[in-house]
């Protein structure tokens, strides 16, 4: 009997995710200008032909950039095990994991589709199209070390961490904790509905175990128990966020997350720095005081319960 039984759900309209108005009404502007693009990009990729589990969504989609959503499109979402045929969209929605950094991001797409056993990507089902609308993974750090990926990707952390309380850190997991770490890679389109997030981080991590139990070496099952994961993000940081933290009369929200589950990641977090990045920002009313800002997380395996339940509750109350 397969570990992995398909699953079907009903799911609310979709709307951005954020935990307060103001930044709901960042995260709609930003999801109109950037939504379009996205999407068109995921189209055009080519994907596998089996399914883990299905999804329905009655999702309501924007008739333009600069309108509200207005109108209903059935779209059936479905999970599959990686393939070498989602390369070319997988690739798109990694195209700025490491901001504007040259990198072999060619590789580090080759690892993700490698391991077929942990890590999914999200597609329409029967869609002719087959595009690839989100990827989750987690790649052993020590396992991958040899990998000019992976060593591009470590030299891209080291050279962006300029906290001197952190570096340290930051060198430990990266060199002598690697084989205990999960660099977890969390890719989707902008408009992904939030109701996916809990299965698909779910499946991510219930992977992870069984990967421990069921992969045919020892040395497999040991590269799947980790320790800690180490998470690349990005989110909105307001211009005055240092300020902010310490007044409570601005309605503005210091920081505005694109995917709300960092925020989550980033409470749990055992440390965190910020690091600027170089591509292109939304030019929105909104956002004329946010800064689109890099984000390096560090948290514990043990933790990643109570991220799971936070995930479960977040969506559940949105």
């Amino acid at each position: 009997m397969p570990r992995k039984p398909a699953r079907h759900h009903r799911l609310l309209p979709v709307r951005p995710l954020t935990f307060s108005p103001f930044a709901r009404s960042v995260a709609r502007v930003a999801t109109a200008y950037l939504v379009k693009h996205h999407m068109h990009d995921a189209m055009q990729q080519s994907a596998g032909d089996e399914f883990k589990k299905l999804k329905n969504v009655d999702r309501q989609s924007e008739s333009s950039e600069d309108e509200e959503f207005d109108g209903v499109v059935q779209a059936d979402f479905a999970f599959f095990d990686p393939k070498p045929d989602d390369f070319h969209g997988v690739k798109t929605l990694l195209q700025s994991y490491l901001d504007n950094k040259q990198w072999d991001l060619s590789g580090f797409v080759d690892l993700i589709l490698g391991q077929t056993t942990v890590g999914t990507v999200v597609k329409l089902e029967d869609d002719e199209d087959n595009g690839v609308f989100s990827i989750i993974t987690a790649l052993n750090l020590g396992r991958y070390k040899d990998h000019k990926c992976i060593k591009e990707l470590k030299e891209f952390l080291l050279n962006i961490c300029h906290e001197k309380d952190k570096i340290g850190n930051l060198r430990s997991l990266l060199g002598d904790e690697a084989q205990r770490v999960g660099l977890l890679v969390s890719q989707f389109v902008v408009n992904l509905p939030p109701e996916l997030l809990p299965p698909l981080y779910d499946a991510l991590f219930d992977e992870i175990s069984w990967a421990t139990e069921d992969e045919p070496t020892e040395e497999l099952r040991n590269s799947f128990r980790f320790k800690f994961y180490v998470v690349v993000s990005k989110f909105y940081k307001h211009k005055n966020a240092n300020q902010k933290r310490s007044s409570s009369t601005d309605k503005d929200e210091a920081f505005v997350y694109i995917k709300p589950e960092d925020e989550i990641l980033h409470k749990l977090s055992m440390w965190s720095f910020l690091f600027p990045l170089q591509t292109q920002q939304v030019a929105t009313h909104e956002l004329k005081n946010y800064q689109l800002t890099g984000i390096v997380m560090a948290v514990k395996a043990e933790d990643i319960s109570s991220f799971r339940q936070q995930l479960h509750a977040l969506i559940n109350e949105s």
